[in-house]
């Protein structure tokens, strides 16, 4: 299975790799997630480490269990040849109505088909109010082509 762009990335490709990670995630659709990750994809997910696409699936249907509505936008860092570098920020309620930003930095490395091997995750969470929310777009699909992005948001 390939999943491009493949590496080695030039800015297009990157960008396009984000975009489409980012896309991917905001359906939170853990089965369909999985599958731009190798079989044995090693992730550290703030202080949580696991292996594999039944581990990613898991850990990602307990997270949106958790997190509702969530939306994500995610922002090339840096790339080279296997490996890119996205800054992130979500948003998203507890089941008390709690809204929080998280904002994050994850490193990632790619094989040659495009999957990703490794994901290393840095993630810290923020206690909003509602009216603080900078992402609205309808929760179930991906962010709009004309909603901004974390610089345009001043994130």
């Amino acid at each position: 299975m390939s999943r491009p762009p493949l590496p080695p990335f030039d800015e297009a490709g990157a960008v396009l790799k984000v975009r489409s990670a980012e896309d991917g995630w905001n359906t939170r659709d853990p089965e369909r997630i999985a599958l731009a990750y190798s079989e044995d994809s090693r992730w550290r997910n703030r202080s949580v480490f696991l292996t594999g696409r039944p581990a990613i699936v898991d850990f990602l249907t307990g997270k949106w269990e958790r997190e509702l509505e969530y939306r994500l936008i995610k922002e090339l860092w840096a790339y080279t040849g296997d490996v890119i570098a996205v800054r992130f920020a979500y948003e998203y309620h507890d089941a008390a109505g709690q809204w929080f930003r998280a904002y994050g930095n994850e490193n990632w490395k790619f094989d040659d088909d495009g999957l990703m091997t490794h994901r290393h995750a840095s993630i810290n969470d923020v206690a909003i109010d509602e009216s603080e929310r900078l992402f609205f777009w309808d929760h179930s699909g991906p962010r709009p082509s004309d909603h901004p992005g974390l610089t345009e948001l001043g994130l």
